[in-house]
């Protein structure tokens, strides 16, 4: 069959809409062709500087996107067809909605004239996208097809959140002029701040303050230095939210722990003893806990999120550009012996989860996996985690050192998030060991993307622990006085299966196997998974 080409020196809509996305820096594309979006496929299949990864499902081409900008600040799309393909994309959406990740969904869309009762894979796509986008069209006449590319980046950019166009197979055929739509130029700044004097305000309540507690959140990223310069200052504990755990390297001497669910029991009586909290970008999620009526010094990027209670003060802006002039007008105080009670619950916290993981229990125990993963995983590692008893146990005893990123599923908690995740971090720095740390229920959720990662030769290292259960489920059920019920997981053999995909397969089932395991996987150079048996019961 020949190859569909275009007359030499003309450019279809979708061949425009890819190169004008190139130009704003979206070169990036998970999705699976279909009919309805066929030109656009051919279109990335064209443009030198695009690259399209095909996933084999399209809720894991959204969930590699959201992850794509929460590793990196860059904005990735998900492409897909009419119908079908675009109501698989949900949940990723919802994902990237809910922890305020910038995503592109580019959607076919059936052609103009099927459009009404009958359509072969037809549905209202803007009315199915409304509820999770901040920018949702369709391109229902050529001239309009750069114009609503810029539109739809620009909000993706400021607003942090879904842009979806769809456009109909037709449309996405016709030949265009660029030169002759209609265009929008960058867009502004986000790094914004409050004026001067607010800044002065705040420094002030924070000064006065006996027993100030600085809690860090995912949106102070890029703020580290200065957090930690503040914390000196003002001789405070920092605290971190799970989602923004490792933003402070876990061996810093003013850093307590994460706070929440997850968290160390010195977090929460650093937090529940403050007379002042400085949050900075903590979304402020019910696992988290803060104490909301302590008063509050908040600066967040997000207004909505400000004014938590009557006492607070509230610093609308990005905290990279908020906290360095915070500082400028902050006291110097003396020493108060916050660093060495620091330093003493911190040891003791360790000792704490040290004890629990049993270098002998069989099956091993989540802390001991834990622990030796926290051993010997790179300083350059990028780290997904998934949702469910992993995560739990990853929050709760995983140290974190400095120069490894992790990331998550947060506020939706999305079972299956951490192997697409996984593959957008691989694909973010390619000179970086990408691990996967997941659970059988989230793996199975999505493991046909391992043959993805074989596919487009990522080397991933997946880490499953595998207690044959839903163990969060199993506990939950417990804890509402509910029988054990549906919980059980009837798994393949998982090393096996990596070995049929094409990458290697590591069977753990006694302690002293698991570090060489994880290290001959990292060493692999191809995906790998390392198959943990761990214990249902130990939750």
């Amino acid at each position: 069959m020949d190859e569909k080409s275009t007359p030499a020196g003309e450019q279809t809509v979708a061949e425009a809409m890819i190169a004008e996305l190139v130009r704003w820096g979206i070169d990036l594309f998970f999705g699976v062709p279909g009919t309805s979006s066929l030109g656009i496929i051919d279109a990335v299949r064209k443009h030198p500087d695009a690259r399209f990864i095909q996933v084999r499902h399209e809720e894991n081409a959204a969930l590699a996107a959201s992850a794509y900008h929460k590793l990196t600040g860059k904005v990735a799309a998900c492409v897909t067809i009419a119908g079908p393909g675009a109501t698989n994309l949900a949940t990723g959406l919802y994902d990237a909605k809910e922890d305020r990740a910038a995503v592109l969904a580019l959607n076919g869309q059936v052609e103009g004239q099927y459009v009404g009762p009958g359509g072969f894979q037809e549905i209202d796509q803007d009315a199915f996208f409304r509820p999770v986008t901040i920018f949702n069209n369709t391109v229902h006449e050529k001239s309009r097809a750069l114009k609503l590319v810029d539109m739809a980046v620009r909000r993706a950019f400021v607003g942090r959140g879904v842009a979806q166009l769809s456009v109909p197979n037709n449309i996405q055929k016709e030949i265009l002029d660029p030169t002759c739509c209609p265009r929008e130029g960058t867009p502004p700044s986000v790094r914004i701040a409050p004026d001067d004097d607010l800044v002065a305000g705040a420094a002030r309540v924070v000064n006065a303050a006996s027993r100030p507690v600085i809690i860090a959140g995912w949106g102070a990223r890029g703020a580290t230095e200065c957090l930690l310069a503040i914390a000196e200052r003002i001789r405070a504990p920092v605290l971190t939210t799970y989602r923004a755990k490792g933003l402070i390297p876990e061996d810093h001497p003013w850093h307590i722990g994460v706070l929440g669910s997850v968290g160390t029991p010195a977090a929460r009586r650093w937090a529940t003893g403050a007379d002042l909290l400085l949050t900075c970008g903590v979304g402020f999620s019910t696992r988290t806990r803060v104490p909301e009526e302590t008063p509050l010094v908040q600066i967040d990027l997000d207004p909505v999120k400000l004014g938590k209670n009557r006492e607070t003060l509230s610093l609308w802006g990005d905290c990279a550009v908020v906290l360095p002039r915070l500082l400028e007008h902050l006291d110097e105080r003396e020493e108060n012996g916050a660093k060495e009670q620091i330093a003493g619950q911190k040891a003791e916290w360790l000792s704490q989860i040290a004890a629990e993981a049993d270098s002998r229990a069989v099956p091993i125990r989540p802390p001991y996996i834990m622990q030796v993963l926290s051993e010997i995983l790179p300083d350059d590692a990028v780290i997904s985690v998934d949702v469910g008893e992993n995560g739990w146990w990853f929050g709760r005893n995983f140290r974190m050192r400095s120069g490894q990123k992790f990331v998550m599923s947060g506020y939706l908690a999305t079972m299956g998030f951490a192997l697409p995740a996984a593959l957008a971090a691989r694909l973010a720095y390619p000179d970086r060991p990408a691990v996967c740390i997941t659970g059988d229920g989230g793996f199975t959720m999505a493991m046909a993307e391992f043959l993805t990662a074989v596919k487009y030769n990522l080397p991933v290292t997946v880490i499953l622990l595998n207690n044959h259960e839903l163990g969060m489920i199993l506990v939950e059920q417990q804890v509402e006085h509910y029988p054990n019920f549906g919980t059980d997981l009837h798994n393949p053999d998982f090393v096996d299966y990596a070995q049929a995909c094409g990458g290697k397969g590591f069977r753990v089932e006694r302690p002293d196997e698991l570090a060489p395991a994880v290290r001959e996987a990292l060493a692999s150079g191809v995906p790998a998974i390392v198959d943990v048996e761990t214990d249902p019961k130990r939750f």
